[in-house]
């Protein structure tokens, strides 16, 4: 790959020149990766702040989902019936719904065929299970770690066609001209101590955004903290969001980060609360109900109802699972910690009387033969694989509560895409969470087949579109020079009073979990934006450091201070349009009425009623400022499926790219 070193305002700056740049290492960066050098494009280079590292490797749950077309049973199923199922998440281009399932049966076998061990029967038949939000039975799971395993096997892939990787980078700026993305600018961090060394740049005009969502914005987040996102970064390079209000979170354990969802709620344990120091124990949820019977099988459904919900959030004459994470939350508002206590049963019982459990759970329970003694014994009976990934990091569930929060989880916003993923900047190309695909809700799993539908699609593209797009070098000094100047003026070896930029951070992160999270109301939100922005517009004057260690934390500030102020903005656009609670956010509505009386205050709501659902959100961060609007959704396109004509077009233009 040719390189070179320039100099730019007395720093030396290592430039690489490939045809393709992709920018992170998770399951759709690396799924990019391979189709690109399967379809001949071999001068591709991986950038990523650590190969190891980011959601796809590090994340998972009971039973991990991957969500693809129905390949087993009598169960009827087509691309289209797929594509609307996506497309009734609301607030999704058809055009997105229908490329996703497509797609999904290719990229699925790929994966399967490169040794991720979807489970099939005797004949061959990949069988599936039904997910949320799915009218079939179109999920299935490698287990725990369904999208580590992906990332391992597509990684091995691409590594044998001869990758090259670029590890432990930093992205600190997306440079973008005349609406045309260049190239990206790196912090070396194995060499921030080196200025001869500390900076590389790549240039091309084909990039692949494969960062990840924002998952450095939340405190309360099951984001694994290995993982930062880009998102901020993209941005300010000019590249409009999508659906940015839409996100999903649920209960967490919070060390490890880890869902809490499936048989971890369906075995029901104890959920207790404690003061800061551990003392004052008390179990909570019954403060809300008056049935135990209902109680229990609320926190039963949170198995496969995971994602809050405020449409599940019920009534006060026939409460919802969602109340559940209302109840939590409220308890962590008070300052208090909550715990799973799978070692007794809840409320003290011996026995759970599992005949007064709604039906559902009840034979549930009993075809799974777990009708009989304590949460713990039923976990180890049900999903012993459950109780070892928790053991596997320390935290023993037959004698130690597991804490918990309501954490953010995904988001089904991001950059703005068209069906070939490319965004408004030309030559940058968000695949993964990175792309803002999905809409108010989606299928369990869909984000993984959506990652790769995406990546894939985005791959294509470039192969067979844009290999002789001109790279512009001649602008590079030029684009370099501002970027170099405000590293200067942060940079100053001689400040006497520096910034601690980690508690900045966590400042940062508290402020948007208590104003952008499940919990919305407008004073908040623009309370904390003005705070951001203040922020923002005197971040190079303020923020200086002494350490050429903290640049790397410094750009990650920048990057979730920039996110966090969009994704405000979104929201209060949203609120100031007369949006209504909807997806995993309470909309504060004061003329709205509560979901239980023990409630207080702040959860009265009004529940949206689709005012919305066939419009999409976009907003563009330009000057500082916030620009949205709103358009009609694109409809799923109509069916182009006469044989002769597809075959004809195909033979005459075999990449049938338009």
């Amino acid at each position: 790959m040719e390189e070179k070193t320039i100099i730019v305002q007395n720093t030396p700056v290592k430039v690489y020149f490939p045809a393709v740049i992709v920018a992170g290492s998770g399951a759709a960066g690396f799924n990019a990766a391979d189709t690109l050098l399967r379809e001949g494009i071999k001068n591709a280079a991986m950038v990523t702040e650590s190969v190891l590292s980011g959601t796809s490797r590090n994340t998972g749950s009971d039973k991990q989902t991957y969500y693809k077309l129905s390949l087993s049973g009598k169960d009827r199923d087509s691309v289209h019936d797929l594509a609307q199922t996506l497309f009734s998440g609301q607030s999704m281009d058809g055009d997105i719904a229908l490329c996703e399932a497509a797609s999904s049966a290719a990229c699925f076998t790929k994966l399967a065929l490169l040794g991720v061990p979807f489970p099939k029967n005797r004949y061959g038949e990949y069988v599936g299970y039904k997910t949320d939000h799915d009218p079939a039975r179109r999920a299935t799971s490698a287990g725990p770690y369904t999208s580590k395993i992906m990332t391992e096997v597509l990684e091995k892939s691409a590594r044998e066609k001869g990758l090259c990787i670029f590890d432990r980078m930093q992205i600190i700026r997306l440079i973008a001209y005349n609406g045309k993305a260049l190239g990206v600018l790196c912090l070396n961090l194995e060499q921030l101590n080196d200025p001869q060394n500390r900076y590389m740049l790549f240039w091309s005009p084909n990039i692949v955004w494969a960062t990840g969502g924002p998952a450095t914005m939340y405190k309360a987040s099951v984001y694994p903290e290995s993982q930062n996102g880009a998102t901020g970064i993209a941005f300010e390079a000019g590249a409009m969001g999508r659906n940015l209000t839409e996100w999903q979170c649920g209960l967490s354990s919070v060390c490890p980060r880890w869902n809490v969802s499936g048989t971890y709620m369906q075995v029901l344990p104890r959920f207790v609360s404690t003061a800061k120091d551990g003392t004052d124990e008390q179990e909570f949820l019954m403060d809300y109900f008056d049935d135990p019977s209902i109680m229990l099988s609320l926190v039963f459904l949170k198995g496969y109802q995971w994602p809050f919900d405020a449409g599940k959030l019920g009534t006060p004459n026939s409460p919802g699972s969602s109340l559940i994470d209302i109840i939590v939350f409220l308890q962590t508002q008070k300052g208090r910690r909550v715990f799973l206590d799978f070692t007794r049963n809840p409320l003290g019982l011996v026995e759970i009387d599992y005949n007064s459990l709604f039906t559902e759970c009840r034979e549930y329970l009993n075809n799974a033969n777990a009708c009989f003694g304590t949460p713990i014994e039923r976990l180890r009976h049900m999903n012993k694989p459950a109780y070892n990934f928790f053991l596997d990091k320390g935290v023993d569930l037959c004698s130690q509560m597991l804490e918990i929060a309501v954490c953010v989880q995904h988001n089904n916003g991001g950059l703005a895409v068209d069906s070939w993923w490319r965004s408004n900047l030309e030559g940058l190309f968000p695949v993964g969470e990175a792309a803002g695909t999905h809409g108010v809700f989606r299928p369990g799993g869909s984000a993984l087949n959506s990652g790769q539908a995406g990546s894939l699609r985005a791959a294509l593209y470039i192969a067979r579109k844009r290999t002789n797009v001109p790279d512009k070098r001649e602008l590079i000094k030029q684009m370099l020079g501002d970027v170099l100047s405000e590293i200067s003026n942060i940079f100053d070896s001689d400040i006497k009073n520096k910034q601690d930029i980690s508690i900045l951070l966590n400042k940062a992160r508290e402020r948007m979990s208590l104003a952008g999270g499940m919990l919305r109301n407008m004073e908040s939100i623009t309370h904390a934006m003005e705070e951001i922005k203040n922020m923002l517009d005197s971040f190079v004057k303020v923020i200086r450091i002494d350490n050429p260690g903290d640049l790397s934390l410094v750009f990650t500030l920048k990057d979730l201070l920039v996110s966090q102020y969009m994704y405000l903005s979104a929201m209060k656009d949203y609120f100031s349009q007369g949006g209504k609670s909807r997806g995993s956010a309470l909309y504060f509505d004061k003329e709205g009425t509560k979901p239980h009386p023990a409630l207080p205050d702040e959860c009265s709501m009004k529940l949206d009623t689709g005012e919305f659902s066939a419009m999409v959100q976009e907003i563009m961060y330009q000057n500082k400022k916030c620009t949205v609007a709103w358009r009609p959704v694109r409809p799923i396109p109509p069916a182009d499926d006469f044989f002769e004509n597809v075959w004809k077009t195909y033979r005459e233009n075999e990449s049938i790219i338009e």
